[in-house]
């Protein structure tokens, strides 16, 4: 009876041993294997077969990773402080590099993120922070995308989401932005007026041209002011008009 309980103990022993050598692997998964500790290699995807007590496999994921980089204190280059939180969108291309070159491909991501959110954003003015957020995100991705690399990962995109500003920053933007719309206007209005005396002085050439054209031009006048009917004007009339009666 104990003969017959050790042989069914071992065959439970080999089939539990037997089931746990077979691993299965989705599409979007790969396998590093190491055998005795030495990296022996990536497979996958599918049905993996491993010696049990021999080798060893780490799963990696391969589909691209959505980081959310936290508020970051950044002191932009003319000394504004303001918080910035980003997004990153990063894959493995590489399951080896990402297993054995780094202790936690995910955490370094975005601890390194993390720093190369303040460094990149300090060396800009705050003006461009806001209005050049493109560019800003170009740089950043680059940045990240060439120390990644090492690691087997590649940094597909960053974009940056907020920034907030205190108070006081608020108050002196939109002052800011008031005295621009002031001297917009302002500046508006002299280029009409300065058309407006070009235009002016066009006529009054036109006019001294053709001296027809001056009296036709006073005839014209005094009609506009005869149909207002309710103030009486004394006009003055032109000796030039009164000179066909002198000759006469």
């Amino acid at each position: 009876m104990f003969f017959e309980l050790g042989i069914g103990a071992l065959l439970a022993f080999a089939g539990v041993l037997l089931l746990s050598a077979f691993r299965i692997l989705r599409e979007y998964q790969r396998g590093v294997v190491f055998q005795l500790g030495r990296f022996w290699r990536v497979k996958g995807p599918g049905l993996v077969l491993l010696i049990p007590g021999v080798q060893q496999m780490v799963r990696v994921d391969l589909r691209t990773v959505v980081l959310d980089v936290p508020p970051q204190d950044v002191i932009t280059r003319d000394n504004v402080s303001v918080k910035v939180n980003a997004v990153l969108y990063f894959r493995v291309l590489d399951p080896q590099k990402a297993i054995i070159q780094v202790e936690d491909f995910l955490m370094a991501t975005s601890q390194l993120a993390q720093t190369t959110l303040r460094a990149v954003l300090g060396k800009h003015e705050l003006d461009e922070l806001l209005a050049e957020r493109e560019r800003l995100n170009l740089d950043i991705r680059q940045v990240l995308d060439a120390q990644t690399d090492a690691w087997g990962i590649k940094v597909a995109n960053v974009e940056i989401k907020h920034v907030d500003l205190n108070e006081s920053m608020i108050r002196a933007i939109a002052r800011q932005a008031e005295a621009e719309r002031e001297r917009r206007a302002k500046v508006i209005h002299a280029e009409g007026e300065l058309q407006a005396s070009e235009k002016l002085m066009q006529a009054a050439e036109m006019l001294g041209r053709q001296s027809g054209a001056m009296q036709l031009r006073y005839m014209q006048t005094l009609g506009t002011i005869a149909g207002d009917k309710s103030s009486t004007i004394v006009f003055p009339l032109p000796i030039e008009m009164l000179k066909g009666f002198v000759d006469k």
